[in-house]
């Protein structure tokens, strides 16, 4: 009883936190402002017409904003058009204040906004949010600066342009600013696998307070990742002065890890604990900032239970090989220069990614059947069925996935690889047209050729009465990525027959 009376009390002392905040910024707006709002967008500057988009080819950055200071920006919105799937990590946004060199803020474009892999989920947090299935991300950060800011993005791709990038950047102009105003900074780190000990999420030098963590974990064994508690060394100290119980419990979480989302934590990826699966968890230091006067140092243990592919138990509190990556926010002066992060091919898995137009499609009954856009299939038969073809050169277990659009007169389908059905019948309506990467599961898949069928299954129980009957089915492109392939997997199989072997004798 006395657990659950302190996690009510958090939760009461969390909510009236979050309360706080919302009544300090409605106080706001009863009081005169001083400052003038102003706006950097990718706006056409011919008000009569609609080309509000920027491209930014493969190798090439775009500056977003150039700002005179004394200013504040306080709120950053952008969308992207783009055939890259993973253009969320292939995008790097970079921010300069006051004339420096090297920038304060250097995250790949998704996992500043919270999402990790350059996957495409939406949540809602109290500073950032991402809706349109992955694809609109705002933030609310605020980012100080005395003289000028200068916010870029960079599309590092080695193979797509991005055709469509959207953006505000809205900031207010201040005639001055405190003395003992803090720059804001954004730091992206990864370790690809885990090295073994604590991951070392932030360490810098200056006088400041951290602000918050994106975490990610690409899983590459089967188990629960989550038993290393989170450090912080504050000034230097050999033994940290806040240390924690376990990840699950840094992200306000408890007994492993679940999707959900908070004002100030949560966790907007989970799917599973199985290899190959992927989760993102956020904690916002917004109520709960740790200060520092000289410097800072934040690392959180990797370790947890390792199972084999039959679910046999091999420990509970080992060292993984997972994919790390994460993102700290922090505010700090004097202003930290970032070093470069891994080239973009690094920063991804190595995923083949085969577009419509490569795919060898069937479809029953025949339809309308094209290629332009996508592979698009449109029937008025209820059970209709689409078969893709698609090759693996090796044996091994592979992640697939494939892009894929809902709409507002699609229907329901069931997915199937080599016969065997992949969980029920989903649901592709959508209140416009949306694309959607829909995960079909992690598979051992033979050399050679394989077919990933999707058959009808009827109106969805969710479609309007005035649209027709018509079922169309569209996929742009089908990923699959062989973990054997992945740094990492091949290293924790072989520590799990070692574990097996140890454990019969």
């Amino acid at each position: 009883m006395k657990s659950l009376a302190w996690i009510a009390a958090s939760l009461v002392l969390l909510s009236a936190a979050h309360a706080q905040t919302m009544s300090d910024q409605l106080d706001r707006l009863t009081q005169a402002q001083e400052f003038t709002a102003k706006r950097s967008s990718s706006a056409a500057e011919d008000l009569a017409k609609n080309g509000d988009a920027r491209s930014i080819p493969k190798g090439e950055t775009l500056v977003i904003a150039d700002l005179e200071g004394p200013g504040s920006v306080n709120h950053i919105w952008t969308t992207v058009g783009s055939y890259d799937p993973f253009h969320g990590r292939s995008l790097v946004l970079r921010a300069y204040w006051d004339g420096a060199e090297k920038p304060s803020v250097q995250v790949p474009l998704a996992d500043f906004f919270g999402i990790g892999h350059g996957a495409m989920y939406d949540y809602t947090s109290a500073v950032s949010a991402v809706s349109s299935n992955g694809r609109a991300r705002v933030t609310y950060w605020r980012m100080p600066f005395f003289k000028s800011a200068k916010i870029t993005v960079t599309n590092e791709s080695e193979q797509y342009d991005c055709d469509s990038f959207y953006y505000y950047v809205d900031w207010e102009k201040h005639e001055s600013l405190p003395e003992d105003t803090v720059y804001f900074h954004a730091s992206y780190r990864q370790e690809f696998p885990a090295k073994p000990g604590d991951y070392t999420i932030l360490e810098t030098s200056g006088r400041g307070h951290y602000a918050g963590t994106l975490y990610n974990v690409f899983q590459m064994e089967n188990g629960w990742f989550g038993e290393g508690d989170d450090r912080f060394y504050v000034d230097g100290e050999e033994y940290p002065s806040l240390s924690g119980t376990g990840s699950e419990d840094y992200f306000c979480d408890a007994w492993g890890f679940r999707r959900f989302c908070k004002p100030y934590y949560g966790v907007p990826v989970w799917e599973g604990y199985f290899a190959g699966d992927r989760v993102s968890a956020y904690r916002w230091h917004i109520p709960d900032p740790v200060p520092f006067k000289k410097s800072l140092k934040v690392q959180i243990e990797h370790k947890g239970s390792i199972f084999t592919d039959s679910l046999e138990q091999l420990g509970g509190f080992l060292d993984r090989w997972d994919w790390v990556s994460s993102v700290a926010y922090w505010y700090q002066t004097p202003a930290a220069g970032l070093d470069p992060i891994p080239p973009a091919k690094d920063r991804i898995p190595p995923y083949k990614v085969t577009e419509a137009a490569n795919l060898d499609v069937r479809v029953d009954p025949a339809g309308i059947l094209t290629k332009e856009d996508g592979v698009q299939y449109i029937s008025g038969d209820p059970e209709a069925s689409i078969e893709i073809d698609f090759e693996v050169e090796q044996k091994g277990h592979y992640v697939v996935s494939a892009a894929l659009t809902h709409s507002m007169m699609s229907g329901l389908y069931q997915p199937f690889i080599d016969g065997k059905p992949i969980g029920g019948p989903r649901d592709f309506l959508a209140d416009g047209m949306d694309v959607v990467f829909d995960s079909l599961d992690t598979h051992v898949l033979e050399p050679g050729k394989h077919t990933l069928r999707f058959e009808g299954r009827g109106r969805s129980p969710n479609m309007r009465s005035m649209a027709p009957e018509m079922y169309p089915f569209n996929i742009l492109y089908l990923t699959t990525l062989r973990l054997e392939d992945m740094e990492g997997y091949q290293q924790g199989l072989k520590e799990v027959q070692e574990k097996k072997e140890k454990n019969k004798k």
